[in-house]
């Protein structure tokens, strides 16, 4: 079966309608390349009897984009065959787009990548109104380019300026701003209101040709060379330097195509768009990406880490004990997803407070358009704010959101079990206490399991969840379902102190902390953090996490490694931290002064009293730029080899998707195990053990990593 059924009708206009055998979308694969070939050939040799083409598709969606499977795989060495390949499947686009009659696409649902690029390759576009159809060209986002014309027709059509979010930032839209933007002609009701529209233009345009192929085209909003675009693309680089820092190779090539591509005919700005393309299809960071964002992403999104043989759950009810940041996050996600929500406070005005989170957040988006009044009351319906725990009868999950104290904790499970359904699970946010201590408090530790949610709960996309000692399989596969029916993205980990991301998360911030007090100027290591990839600094988010909750996790850490008969160990970030805190009362950003000062107006600025406190200028002038920024990644990714280690870790796609989604780690890298992999096993070790030598044996390679440098093995 041919993946493009061909239909030339009795009226002369053909219908290609794309249909990927054994596959639920249509991707730009080998066999499509194939067929696509045919099809324009035998176009060719049936032009005289055509009147038009609509291109269709047999799928829901209209085409998903490229093969990720062949672009993952591709080597420098194949380059040049690779461009080969992508020249000749553009030629094909071009010969249908250049057949002087009318080509139609009938976008019947999401057209990604290379979907839309086909789309745009014909003369007239007419998409079905639906909300949940996405048109975009999110190439970037897996630190590729648009490489099937997309850099070249989209500027063309709606101008380079207007062009530029959705060719380096990945934006992606509906059918109705899509029709606004000018990528799509006109939106259809139905399957057959479209067929009809594409029919009606075909018949009123008996000849076409795109504008860039007609005589004296001019770019909307100007060419490169017009002078108000040039003044803005002069600027152009720097902008996207600053937002890049120039660890993402993609939308620097992007620009660069797109600009060079303008100045000359379409043509051979498809040949230069080409090059670029192959340049980062087979490049590392591109693989990083595509590898953790899409192979290991959609692994767990498969269930990869569910335990199997649980008949799946769906949660109609959730208590949530605690209505401070954490817990009001908790509810409004929860009640978002159409679960109903019991807000639990010591009292009601509390608990009413963290009901108001929910009710402003929603109220954004009323404002702007992105729901009704109507659903904003139905999701507030949802949460009832309480202070008495007889309202929690019947929860399916119960899950406590206190604050971060032991005692406190197992006092609120305690009161809260009992009201539970038969076989509910009970889950703690703890940041940082070991589930297995924390169950002690429990009637049922074989449904207890850690659920560690990260602030922002509405925007931050991933839950770890935390096995205990005595978690069943059970209740690991109910609350995994839990965290997919609320839209979160699952990783899975064994309990210890601080689970993964805690713990990582901590190696970031002590390590800046730790630079300060070896004289390192601040502006350097804030810089150094960015440069490396990381979305803040990290003197930045230690303000924001507060230095007193630091001292109070420490405080708790430290009582219960002694109370288990260990030796605490210090940390040279400590001494700063308390001299913070005690001496000069500078908690944070909640408290209004940390490292940085928060002005009423303007931006927050480094205090700068940091620099008489702790620099000492000659080692802050004899630093180097390269020290800093490894010891931030290389910290970072050690101590996610120790929870591997340790079996705190399952798989290395849960070290790689939460090192990103929990931690912030530089998403260029793939993750802290895949930079491990993209620097090289041995030569990280080795270079790990420099770094041990110079700043101290926190950077000591573990075990597992000399294990993995003397076999020459990856993490796989």
């Amino acid at each position: 079966m041919s993946a493009i059924q061909y239909d030339l009708g009795s009226d002369q206009i053909l219908t290609l309608t794309i249909d990927m055998p054994g596959q639920s979308a249509n991707t730009m694969n080998g066999e499509f390349r194939t067929a696509l070939t045919e099809t324009v050939n035998k176009v060719k040799s049936d032009l005289n009897n055509v009147k038009g083409i609509i291109i269709a598709s047999a799928k829901k969606s209209f085409f998903a984009g490229g093969d990720l499977n062949e672009l993952y795989s591709v080597t420098r060495e194949q380059a040049k065959e690779f461009e080969d390949m992508v020249n000749g499947l553009k030629a094909d686009m071009r010969a249908l787009e250049t057949c002087g009659k009318p080509v139609v696409a009938a976008i019947n649902g999401t057209a990604l990548g290379g979907g839309l690029e086909l789309a745009l390759a014909c003369h007239y576009r007419v998409a079905i109104d639906d909300d949940r159809t996405q048109l975009g060209l999110p190439e970037v986002t897996l630190g590729l380019l648009p490489g099937g014309g997309g850099t070249q027709r989209l500027p063309r059509m709606i101008g380079l300026e207007a062009a530029f979010p959705f060719l380096m930032e990945g934006k992606k839209i509906n059918p109705k701003a899509a029709l606004k933007a000018g990528i799509v002609n006109e939106l259809a009701s139905s399957p057959e209101d479209m067929i009809a529209k594409a029919r009606a233009f075909i018949e009123a345009n008996p000849k076409c040709q795109q504008p860039w192929d007609q005589k004296g085209f001019k770019f909307p909003g100007g060419a490169p060379h017009h002078p108000a675009m040039a003044q803005k693309l002069a600027i152009a680089p720097a902008m996207l330097r600053q937002k890049t820092k120039g660890c993402y190779p993609a939308p620097e090539r992007i620009l660069a195509a797109a600009v060079e591509g303008a100045q000359v005919d379409f043509d051979n700005g498809s040949l230069i768009e080409t090059r670029y393309f192959a340049e980062l299809a087979t490049g590392q960071v591109a693989k990083n990406m595509t590898g953790t964002f899409w192979f290991q992403l959609n692994a767990i999104k498969a269930g990869g880490s569910r335990p199997d043989g649980v008949e799946k759950e769906t949660f109609k009810k959730v208590g949530v004990l605690g209505a401070g940041m954490m817990g009001a996050g908790i509810a409004y996600s929860t009640a978002s997803r159409g679960i109903e929500v019991v807000l639990k406070d010591v009292s009601v005005e509390n608990a009413e407070k963290g009901k108001r989170y929910s009710e402003n957040l929603l109220t954004k988006k009323v404002s702007r358009g992105r729901m009704t009044e109507a659903q904003k009351d139905e999701v507030l319906a949802r949460i009832k704010a309480t202070a008495s725990a007889d309202d929690l009868e019947g929860c399916d999950l119960i899950i406590e959101a206190v604050f971060e104290d032991s005692d406190l904790k197992a006092k609120v499970t305690q009161e809260a079990e009992p009201k539970m359904a038969a076989n509910g699970i009970f889950a703690s946010n703890t940041s940082t206490i070991p589930i297995t201590q924390l169950a002690q408090a429990s009637a049922k530790p074989d449904n207890f399991i850690g659920l560690h949610f990260f602030s922002p709960v509405d925007k931050m996309q991933l839950v770890e969840i935390i096995v205990g000692e005595k978690t069943s399989d059970d209740t690991l596969a109910r609350a995994f379902d839990y965290v997919q029916q609320i839209g979160k993205i699952p990783i899975v980990v064994n309990d210890s102190r601080g689970f993964f991301t805690s713990r990582v998360f901590g190696t970031f911030v002590n390590e800046g902390i730790s630079m300060l007090a070896e004289g390192i100027h601040p502006s350097s290591i804030e810089n150094a953090g960015l440069l490396a990839g990381m979305p803040v600094g990290p003197l930045a988010i230690s303000d924001e996490v507060s230095m007193t909750l630091m001292q109070h996790i420490r405080a708790q850490s430290r009582k219960d490694t002694e109370a288990a008969g260990g030796t605490w160990q210090p940390h040279p970030a400590e001494a700063v931290i308390d001299a913070m805190v005690d001496t000069h009362n500078r908690k944070g950003k909640a408290a209004g002064a940390g490292f940085y000062e928060y002005p009423e107006k303007g931006k927050k600025y480094l205090w700068p009293e940091l620099e008489n406190l702790f620099v000492d200028q000659a080692k802050a002038r004899s630093v180097q730029l390269q020290d800093l920024k490894d010891r931030i990644l290389f910290i970072q990714a050690i101590e996610t080899i120790r929870c591997l280690e340790e079996g705190v870790l399952r798989t290395v796609e849960d070290a790689n998707i939460g090192s990103i989604f929990g931690i912030g780690y530089a998403p260029w890298t793939g993750g802290a195990i895949q930079f491990v992999n993209q620097y090289g096993v041995r030569a990280f070790a080795e270079r790990a053990q420099q770094l041990a030598d110079q700043y101290g044996e926190r950077f000591a390679p573990p075990a597992l990593l000399m294990g993995k440098a003397e076999n020459n093995e990856t993490f796989s």
